[in-house]
């Protein structure tokens, strides 16, 4: 049975009811006194500008506009509304303290009056809207246009990125039913290591280790999991123990990983132009990488045609490459990577695409966002050969669920299998001798 919704006193619907009139109040003003702005603005000069000049410029333009329209209002709602036309004139309005939030993950948008955020895993509504469907239609416009692509009827979805690395994407009716759908996934400019994300508990010191060892003895690794899992950050904390004198490639759609070596070259993807050329693919990158003397190659996802290119690079010289790959565990990423074969049009005997795969692919990490929002390394496993027709697997660790807290939080712990690595004297030989007991399973 739901719990009972708690009633407001009739001071505080009194309250809620002002708060809610002087929120439109404001509104009003700022749709008014924006476009006094655009009309006093001197758009050119806009870019050299310093923000304090500007500031100081939509201030009194701000305070000329309330002094004709004889409105008067309190120190609050001035800087508020300050803040607000600086926001739609040099940013990207009402999602600007949104991406200020640090606290913020992500921002989905479902029409102008429904923004969702989600902080530590978890979505909520925030109060944030937009003024009407043509608002934010602008901004999308705004973001796209800045990246030299474009939305309309007839292109009504585009994938881009803001100043800050952040990844966005979007969809305008009439594909979006209810008003436009809008999703960014925050750039985080901390970048993430291996011993941040074992302090975070997605694994463990004896898995950082084994992950380690991996890596430096390059390994060809596939980063899998569903969408949010944590995938990307996975890719970007393990590249973290690639030597600083190999020369690095990395392919991306949407330029999001952060390698932290100083011979790093990175490639993204274009779409096709207005007349529908001009397009350069993620496969069109991994083929002009392999003439580019790489030592290794990073694919920041692989999801299509490009699959081929991917495993001829990790079977023919370019070790301890890596990619990510959306899957709900290292069987199913097997699978997906038969099936983009397939797709990709290469007429080969299922046998001789699974050989190719086992001999392209050692380790597949599998990244996992659990029920209570957080996200866990849930199985590092190892690819060992064929078994006839089948390729042969080994789970090395594991995290094992034991229960659930009545708050909702998962409880479990990451273990071992008590299955020694496959790679053990690949390991010695590279000079990480990893001790017996961290392949020791917990009783």
């Amino acid at each position: 049975m739901a719990p009972p919704v708690a009633q407001k006193s009739p001071a505080e619907a009194l309250a809620a009811d002002r708060e809610k009139k002087r929120k439109e109040r404001l509104t009003e003003l700022k749709v008014e006194i924006h476009k006094r702005l655009l009309e006093d603005l001197n758009l050119s000069a806009l870019e050299s500008a310093t923000e304090q000049n500007l500031r100081q410029e939509i201030t009194s333009l701000a305070s000329e506009a309330l002094d004709e329209m004889s409105v008067a209002l309190n120190k609050e709602d001035r800087l508020a509304l300050t803040q607000e036309l600086y926001d739609e004139v040099m940013g990207l309005g009402p999602l600007e303290p949104l991406l200020k939030d640090e606290t913020i993950n992500d921002i989905l948008v479902n029409g102008p009056k429904r923004i969702f955020v989600e902080r530590a895993g978890k979505l909520e509504l925030s109060d944030v809207t937009f003024r009407d469907e043509r608002h934010l239609l602008r901004i999308i416009d705004k973001i796209v246009s800045a990246v030299g692509r474009r939305v309309d009827e007839s292109n009504p979805y585009c994938d881009a990125r803001l100043q800050d690395g952040s990844r966005f994407n979007c969809m305008i009716p009439p594909i979006a039913v209810d008003g436009s759908l809008v999703s960014i996934r925050k750039f985080k400019k901390d970048k993430l290591r291996i011993d941040d994300l074992v302090r975070f508990g997605a694994f463990t010191d004896e898995m950082a280790a084994y992950l380690q060892a991996a890596v430096s003895c390059r390994l060809n690794i596939v980063v899998s999991g569903g969408t949010g899992s944590g995938k990307t950050t996975t890719l970007n904390a393990l590249s973290s123990f690639i030597d600083n004198h190999e020369r690095v490639l990395t392919i991306e759609d949407t330029a999001e990983l952060q390698l932290q070596q100083v011979h790093v070259g990175r490639m993204e993807s274009r779409p096709a132009n207005v007349e529908g050329k001009g397009a350069v693919s993620q496969r069109d990158c991994l083929r002009n990488a392999l003439r580019m003397r790489p030592d290794r190659i990073i694919v920041g996802e692989t999801r299509g045609e490009e699959v081929i290119d991917m495993l001829q690079a990790m079977n023919t010289g370019h070790d301890g490459s890596m990619t990510t790959i959306h899957a709900n565990n290292p069987r199913d990423a097997i699978s997906r990577l038969e099936n983009m074969v397939a797709m990709a049009g290469i007429e080969m005997p299922l046998k001789a695409v699974r050989s190719q795969i086992a001999s392209a692919v050692n380790l597949m990490v599998q990244a996992s966002r659990l029920q209570d929002g957080t996200r866990r390394m849930t199985s590092i496993t190892e690819i060992t050969g064929m078994e006839g027709e089948v390729i042969s697997m080994q789970e090395v660790f594991r995290f094992e669920r034991l229960g659930i807290e009545p708050s909702g939080r998962i409880i479990g712990r990451f273990n071992a299998t008590g299955i020694r690595s496959s790679f053990s004297d690949r390991f010695r030989q590279w000079g990480y001798d990893l001790p017996a007991s961290i392949y020791e399973p917990i009783v």
